[in-house]
């Protein structure tokens, strides 16, 4: 009874902490944030005080609970064979199969994983090799292309200097025999 009443006077403190944050919101712009700031901490505390209400419930219902079975405990007979006392062995031997089962399985999928990650090392070790081989025939080709590039170039040149030379050749020998005879 007395929590319902305070509970009651908590929601009525609500519903007056409304209508004083209405009235407020219609105060002058130099008292308004005081007085926004005064019903925001009359809030907080009224949270507070149901929090601590919700508490203090709590601890009472837990209380009466651990009491009602401790009256149960106390007021039980127990048989020498009782059904509530004996052990399900049966059910403890399934479930320590079950979780050796669990352990294997686990051990299988931790060791097929390690297997994975060696495979995947020796293939990253290869692909390495590959890689290198790769570079190493493209470095070729780079300096093949290099080479070819300056005997073209110097097959260019060597093709001016004959010309060049059959025609320096042709001169004099017109002057020569254009002199000598």
């Amino acid at each position: 009874v007395v929590e319902n009443e305070i509970q009651a006077r908590i929601d009525n403190i609500f519903s007056n902490l409304e209508r004083l944050e209405i009235l407020s919101s219609k105060e002058p712009p130099n008292k308004r944030q005081n007085a926004k700031l005064r019903v925001d901490q009359l809030k907080y505390d009224v949270q507070h005080l149901q929090t601590a209400l919700r508490n203090f419930q709590h601890r009472r219902y837990n209380r009466e609970q651990q009491e009602r079975q401790r009256e149960e405990l106390l007021a039980r007979t127990f048989t020498a064979n009782d059904s509530d006392t004996t052990i399900p062995i049966d059910e403890t031997l399934q479930f320590n199969e079950s979780l050796q089962n669990a352990h294997r399985g686990m051990d299988d999928l931790i060791g097929s994983g390690t297997n994975i990650l060696q495979g995947l090392r020796y293939q990253r070790v290869t692909l390495k090799g590959t890689h290198k081989k790769i570079l190493d025939v493209a470095n070729m080709l780079g300096l093949s292309n290099t080479v070819m590039r300056l005997i073209e170039k110097r097959a260019f040149q060597d093709k001016y200097f004959m010309i060049g030379g059959m025609i320096l050749t042709c001169v004099i020998m017109f002057l020569v025999v254009q002199y000598l005879t």
